[in-house]
């Protein structure tokens, strides 16, 4: 996980590398922002620092990402990150009281 400081050195958030499959390479890519810091641009930036990396360093052929169909401002950043949509995986999950929700995965090659 790669932790991010910006803004006079405050933890903003954080973005990482999960469900490592070195067979391809492929990588899942997870991130979080503290929402006081969203809208900036922070998190794209650190989505774009670990795309680069994973790339350049680890040699990964594939980095994807899900998130919720209703999520829009994560759904943004994936895409002024330069993923893209790949599918919506319809009633994927239930949330705790529930409901069920869909699914957006999101990919990018080198």
């Amino acid at each position: 996980m790669l932790l991010f400081l910006k803004d006079g050195n405050m933890f903003v958030g954080a973005t990482g590398l999960h469900h490592l499959d070195w067979t391809v390479p492929k990588f899942e890519v997870g991130y979080w922002c503290r929402k006081q810091f969203q809208g900036r641009g922070l998190v794209t930036e650190a989505l774009g620092g670990i795309t680069r990396f994973a790339f350049s360093l680890l040699g990964a052929r594939r980095l994807s990402s899900f998130t919720d169909s209703e999520n829009v401002a994560s759904r943004r950043v994936l895409e002024r990150a330069s993923f893209a949509l790949e599918g919506i995986m319809r009633n994927d999950r239930m949330t705790p009281d529930g409901v069920l929700r869909s699914t957006c995965v999101y990919g990018i090659t080198p």
